[in-house]
């Protein structure tokens, strides 16, 4: 895969990056000449990755760790970070997340269900409002959010996840206006289904519990290739870098959205709703009834 040194000088924080897309982004952003800080909750997790990227590593690699499940080890991230001699922040990538229980609502333990939005929306939220000062101070920089599956649409037997989901993506949208002066862009990536261990996990669950198109869904990504992936990996680089300035508040499909040619279409961007989280009415879908 060829590179483009677009993160050159670039510090990013990529959380979750021990493993499936996660740590795709880090070791592309590595490859794009980033300084990297990988927030994980084993740092161990990583020691393949950083032992095998060339002597660069010990001067341009943080590793801290941080357990989603716990706020105070979130809002402390920062901290611990600049206590390790990292100057700035460019780019914060929120991909790492809980799946949480899976089946029926009334069927959740409350705990788990509690649990998985605290790592999923309460968390990112967290951690975005912590590098923002910091952001703002060194002249702005780039968060990227990680949607995922029932943030637009029900998805039974996964409300936990679908509501953090969907809370997460109307929180970055209303970060990105409370921003928007401080040189801080804001944005979510729809990746799209990919063979990751999330996917494992429902697999395992079964009909029974995540249902028939849940399965279907997670048998063909996982046998299919890494093309998902790739296309989630080169649109985060695209957003982490300065080719994506002027794009923000907005919720993009890797796969299906024609991200690449925002650049060039920023004012209609800017002034349009396309690509948001929006309230239907009656009159949208050609039903005047239902409207007063």
């Amino acid at each position: 895969m060829s590179t483009s040194g677009a993160l050159s000088s670039k510090t990013c924080l990529v959380t979750g990056a021990s493993r499936g897309l996660g740590e795709a982004v880090a070791r592309r952003f590595w490859r794009e000449g980033a300084r990297l800080v990988l927030a994980v909750r084993d740092p161990s997790s990583v020691d393949a990755f950083v032992g095998g990227v060339g002597e660069r590593a010990a001067r341009d690699i943080v590793v801290v760790p941080m357990d989603l499940g716990d706020v105070a080890s979130v809002t402390s991230l920062v901290a611990r970070v600049r206590e390790r001699g990292v100057e700035r922040l460019d780019a914060l990538v929120n991909n790492a997340a809980l799946l949480g229980p899976i089946g029926k609502t009334w069927d959740t333990p409350a705990a788990e269900w509690s649990a998985a939005v605290t790592a999923d929306l309460v968390s990112p939220a967290l951690l975005c409002a912590a590098v923002v000062p910091w952001m703002a101070s060194t002249g702005g920089g780039k968060i990227i959010n990680l949607s995922g599956g029932g943030a637009t649409g029900p998805r039974p037997s996964f409300s936990a996840y679908a509501s953090a989901k969907a809370g997460l993506v109307r929180f970055s949208e209303t970060l990105a206006e409370e921003v928007r002066d401080l040189g801080i862009a804001v944005n979510c990536v729809s990746p799209g289904p990919m063979g990751t261990d999330m996917l494992a996990v429902i697999e395992r669950a079964g009909s029974g519990s995540a249902g028939d198109k849940e399965i279907a869904a997670a048998k063909k990504a996982l046998a299919g290739g890494d093309e998902t992936m790739q296309a989630a990996v080169e649109l985060i680089v695209f957003l982490a870098s300065a080719q994506s300035d002027g794009v923000t508040g907005k919720l993009i499909a890797a796969v299906w959205d024609n991200w690449r040619d925002f650049p060039a279409h920023l004012p209609e961007l800017a002034a349009s709703d396309v690509f948001t989280l929006r309230r239907l009415a009656g009159r949208d879908r050609g039903l005047p009834w239902a409207d007063r």
